[in-house]
């Protein structure tokens, strides 16, 4: 984008009172940030309206902070804090046709302008690295008729599939602060590594990318390598196995090979958790472009490896937390497009409001803030009206932030939960127990040479 676009402030008149606010996270998506990319978009409005350009795209992101409410409702938050002013009143109508005017091209320019790790203190680096990772997930799409033309339904077995359509959406997240560096979604017919490569732009020199099983192909660590980023990538050891020839055994017990035709070293561990319920031992096969057993110790890469499940906590955060694993709203593809682009960008608003407001207390961890606690700062400020006008005081922190701050969470505890289905895709497959209890547990690492089998081999829960 034209960075004199971004930077010049598109005067918009209006004729009356149309509320464009999201609280504080306005300084995240401040007005003239919307205006730039509807100029470029060509979406600002030609005429005076009810709901000019500007507000559809914060009623797009206020929509995201409501998930449970329908847009009329979302509008009646927007205006609660307008008392004694002037508010247009439009009709449901009157937004499903604003919206489809403005389609998705716009947010997809507002995501592209926020996206990107955040700042973050030192200790949330690895070695110097910037730790990310990379993973998909399945989210649900209403069932219409012109959804169905481009998402499927997921297949089930013998007591049937999904509900609804689906659609993948596969994101590259900063580790240590959850934010989204990069994301693509698409038809959930298509996988991962078929949406990997769209990403692989946003890697570059002095990054580390955390990736599990699926994406353990030599064609795909051929293209991350040539954007001179490292990877650690969990690989299969049992049956379609790739082969990694042993070239040069180290004295940690790792040693050197190819994958695909990049040159790695192989790390094989046995990792045991110890829990009231029991223990179990699983084997770990990572391999990893960082060749240097010296600097990079074996059992440092394992550990570091657990940093992949910050993505699963991200798209946690995502279809639970904001969503509350409810079905999107929009019941046409270019719909789905937007609305998906809109939780992206408040996700990322809300991300970077905390890492903002973390940073601003030395050796506070991010993960030691609340999320749910920042979303809900942020509808509070949202129905307060609280930003509409800008103060000239630059707050740090912000009224996110201080709620973030007033309420830190405790050190994140080692606990493990059994890897099943918690949600399933029928009604019919949710039938009998589920288990959703978690254990406090300890963790044991060995280094296997090559060959060697760890001391039990049962899954890791």
């Amino acid at each position: 984008m034209d960075q004199s676009v971004i930077t010049r402030v598109v005067k918009v008149a209006q004729s009356r009172f149309a509320p464009g606010h999201l609280g504080e996270l306005t300084q995240q998506v401040p007005f003239e940030m919307v205006d730039a990319v509807l100029e470029q978009a060509c979406r600002v409005q030609r005429r005076v309206r009810d709901l000019p350009a500007r507000v559809v795209v914060y009623l797009l992101l206020a929509g995201c902070l409501f998930a449970d409410l329908g847009y009329p409702q979302v509008w009646r938050r927007l205006v609660a804090g307008l008392d004694g002013l002037p508010a247009a009143l439009p009709t449901a109508s009157a937004m499903t046709q604003a919206r489809r005017r403005l389609g998705p091209a716009p947010l997809r320019a507002l995501f592209d302008l926020l996206r990107g790790p955040a700042a973050a203190p030192a200790g949330t680096r690895w070695r110097g690295l910037l730790t990310c990772a990379i993973d998909g997930t399945i989210m649900t799409v209403a069932d219409s008729r012109a959804n169905l033309a481009v998402f499927s339904k997921q297949r089930g077995g013998p007591t049937g599939g999904g509900s609804y359509p689906t659609l993948r959406l596969l994101a590259l997240v900063a580790c240590g602060t959850r934010t989204v560096i990069d994301a693509v979604f698409g038809p959930a017919s298509d996988g991962e590594t078929t949406y990997a490569p769209r990403l692989l732009a946003s890697l570059h020199a002095g990054m580390i990318l955390l990736a599990d099983r699926n994406f353990g192909a030599g064609f795909l660590a051929t293209q991350v390598r040539g954007t001179q980023a490292d990877f650690l990538i969990r690989v299969r050891t049992g049956r379609g196995a790739p082969g990694l020839p042993v070239m040069r055994r180290l004295p940690d017990g790792s040693w050197l090979s190819r994958f695909g035709a990049v040159p790695v070293r192989v790390v094989d561990a046995g990792i045991t958790i110890a829990t009231a319920a029991g223990r179990a031992t699983g084997r770990y096969r990572l391999v990893t472009t960082l060749t240097d057993h010296a600097s990079y110790p074996a059992g440092e890469l394992v550990t570091l490896y657990h940093q992949r499940w910050e993505i699963e906590t991200a798209y946690l955060e995502l279809k639970s937390t904001i969503l509350g694993g409810r079905v999107l709203r929009a019941r046409t593809p270019d719909g789905v497009d937007q609305e998906v682009y809109a939780l992206l960008v408040t996700y990322q608003a809300l991300r970077t409001a905390i890492s903002d407001a973390t940073a601003t207390v030395p050796g506070l961890d991010p993960d030691r803030a609340s999320f749910t606690i920042a979303l809900q700062a942020a509808r509070d400020q949202v129905i307060l009206a609280a930003g509409v006008i800008a103060g000239t005081t630059t707050d740090l922190a912000g009224a996110i932030g201080r709620a973030v701050l007033a309420t830190p969470m405790p050190s994140r505890r080692l606990r493990t939960s059994p890897r099943v289905v918690k949600r399933a895709i029928s009604k019919y497959n949710a039938r009998g127990k589920v288990h959703r209890t978690t254990y406090k547990a300890t963790i044991a690492i060995e280094i296997l040479t090559a060959g060697q089998e760890p001391l039990t081999t049962r899954p890791c829960p």
